[in-house]
């Protein structure tokens, strides 16, 4: 059982999965920071708009100086949280959407190159090819 363990996860398919898991754990990261940090503010300036992660409904009615302190008062409705986490998917998205072309259009050259090359007939049929071309002789 430990070797059939051992074998699954030095498999490909395993040993690229966790692979892929953490470099998307670290991507959604940066894309995070990129939206919460970079395009957030620059798009609340051009816009006049609030910092859209501080728009919250506090569900006692009454006014906060921040979301954090809202959310220790009690319930409150985060909106602007979930418009920032709406823009990390789409952006999240669309990046995966690039990098998913990309990989196949590069399989697909490759696959059209091996189609464009005839592969060589077997031995056996060479040689009987031989063979025929000999006794017409």
């Amino acid at each position: 059982m430990i070797k059939e363990f051992r074998e699954f996860l030095i498999k490909g398919n395993a040993f690229d999965m966790a692979v892929g898991i953490i470099l998307g754990g670290a991507f959604g990261l940066v894309v995070k920071s990129l939206v919460d940090n970079i395009m957030m503010p620059l798009i609340g300036g051009l816009l006049k708009l609030p910092d859209f992660s501080q728009m919250y409904h506090a569900m006692d009615g009454k006014v906060y100086e921040s979301l954090e302190a809202a959310q220790k008062a009690g319930p409150t409705l985060a909106h602007g949280v979930f418009i920032n986490n709406t823009i990390n998917l789409v952006i999240v998205g669309l990046a995966l959407f690039v990098m998913v072309k990309y990989i196949e259009k590069a399989t697909k050259s490759k696959e059209e190159e091996a189609a464009a090359v005839p592969a060589a007939p077997p031995k056996q049929e060479v040689l009987l090819e031989e063979i025929r071309d000999l006794l017409k002789k």
